[in-house]
C-alpha cells in the first residue's frame, strides 16, 4: 500500500504544479491581451475621433451684436429746449430729460 500512496501524493504534487503554472501563464497572457485590446481601442478611439473631426464644418464666427443707432445729444437737447420754450415742458421736466441724456 504505501507504493500506492505514493503514486498517488506524487501524482496529486504533480497536477497542483501543473494547475499552479497552467493559471499563471493564462494570468500573464490575459493580461498581455488586456493591454493589447486596450491600445486597439485606444487608436480606434483615436481614429474615430479624427474622421468626426475632419467632417465637421469649421465654426462659424459669432455674428456681430448690431450696433445702437447713435443718438445724437445735442439734437435731443435742442428739440427739448423747443418743448420747454413751447411750454410743453416744465422746468422741473426738461431738467430731469436733460440729465437722463447727458448722463
Amino acid at each position: 500500500m504505501p507504493g500506492l500512496l505514493r503514486g498517488v501524493a506524487r501524482t496529486a504534487v504533480i497536477a497542483g504544479t501543473a494547475t499552479a503554472v497552467s493559471g499563471r501563464v493564462q494570468r500573464r497572457q490575459a493580461e498581455k491581451y488586456a493591454e493589447r485590446d486596450a491600445n486597439i481601442y485606444a487608436q480606434r478611439e483615436a481614429a474615430y475621433e479624427q474622421q468626426v473631426y475632419q467632417q465637421q464644418p469649421p465654426p462659424q464666427p459669432a455674428p456681430a451684436p448690431a450696433a445702437a443707432p447713435q443718438v445724437d445729444v445735442i439734437d435731443q437737447l435742442q428739440r427739448l429746449g423747443d418743448l420747454k420754450a413751447q411750454g410743453i415742458l416744465t422746468e422741473e421736466e426738461f431738467a430731469a430729460e436733460k440729465a437722463k441724456l447727458i448722463g
